[in-house]
């Protein structure tokens, strides 16, 4: 029988039993139907020998579910940082005996659509819609009405509410104004937002949580941002192009927190580029724990984007229903050396 699937057929037939016997004998059903020890013990011997596999789509159809779950994302397959998420989730879907689909859209509205009709059509459990950057998205047409859960994305305000896992971006942002504030600086700078809580770029949810997290934690102090330069991207250039204005305004030494580490690896540039340091002249927290952050010299603090813990958690949520909430996780801290504490001087 190479070069087929073995089929139940084929082993009831080996075995010289009916279809219905083996089929109640593989689903562990045998006693309780009173098929004999040496009939059981037939069909199981022949199974193995045959190499029988059941169907599992067959099986999971009668019980109601495919075993199977659809994971749709826009680049988060093709990011070195986000990538993670989607081991998380193939570890929990793992967890709970399920295999997933995975399809990418590039951002195309379109192709995210047909994606989702495409895993909906092969009868998944249900979806998950992802994002690389933490922003607010309407839920896809395709997706209403469905099994959903938002991977690093919420819907808008306004808009129907959605199961959503994203994370603790405000608390992080607390904490990292927080580790500056318990090292005794005071005078703040916030580089990539800010100072006002409207000083940031509208579809970033990170950007809008991280600046509101900041502001609450200093104004616990009485405080606010000694200066705030906002710029809509985040990359390397616009962290050197933002310090660089910040030091041409006269100022020489204080604390920064930048709003990724990208902008961070820029500032680091400009400091060094002014002939002062980090942290001797300007402390340094960031957020995303970029894979360089701990390559730096000194080291970056940052906070780290739970992205594998949020791809587990998604999977829980799609399996586990329940009304609409977003679940925001904490973002791990990697204290490092780019923090200096003034108390002490």
């Amino acid at each position: 029988m190479t070069g087929k699937r073995v089929t139940l057929a084929d082993v009831a037939r080996a075995a010289g039993v009916s279809r219905s016997t083996a089929s109640l004998v593989l689903s562990d059903r045998g006693d309780e139907l009173r098929i004999s020890e040496a009939a059981q013990d037939r069909v199981r011997r022949v199974a193995a020998e045959l190499g029988y596999r059941p169907n599992m789509l067959s099986a999971s159809l009668r019980k109601g579910t495919s075993g199977t779950l659809g994971f749709v994302s826009d680049t988060v397959a093709t990011s070195l940082l986000a990538g993670d998420m989607i081991k998380g989730a193939l570890e929990g879907a793992r967890r709970n005996g399920h295999m997933l689909f995975i399809g990418e859209s590039e951002g195309d509205e379109d192709e995210q659509n047909r994606l989702i009709e495409a895993m909906l059509d092969r009868q998944v459990d249900g979806l998950i819609i992802a994002s690389m950057f933490t922003r607010e998205r309407p839920l896809p047409r395709a997706a209403q009405g469905r099994n959903v859960v938002l991977l690093n994305m919420m819907t808008p305000q306004g808009e129907p509410a959605v199961r959503a896992v994203i994370p603790d971006e405000y608390a992080a942002g607390r904490q990292a104004a927080r580790i500056l504030l318990d090292a005794g600086h005071r005078e703040i700078h916030l580089i990539g937002g800010g100072p006002s809580r409207s000083d940031v770029a509208p579809d970033s949810v990170a950007g809008r949580e991280r600046l509101a997290g900041i502001l609450d934690e200093l104004d616990t102090e009485g405080l606010a941002p000694a200066s705030g330069w906002q710029r809509t991207i985040w990359l390397p250039p616009d962290g050197w192009e933002l310090t660089n204005a910040l030091l041409a305004s006269g100022v020489r030494r204080g604390a920064l927190i930048t709003f990724n580490d990208r902008l961070a690896f820029g500032a680091y540039q400009a400091i060094s580029e002014s002939g002062a340091s980090v942290p001797e002249d300007f402390s340094v927290v960031s957020f995303d724990d970029h894979q360089l952050a701990s390559w730096l010299h000194p080291h970056l603090t940052t906070f780290a984007l739970p992205h594998r813990e949020l791809g587990i958690h998604a999977v829980e949520m799609l399996l586990s229903g329940g009304g609409a909430e977003v679940r925001r996780l904490p973002m791990p801290l990697r204290l490092r050396s780019s923090v200096k504490d003034i108390t002490a001087t």
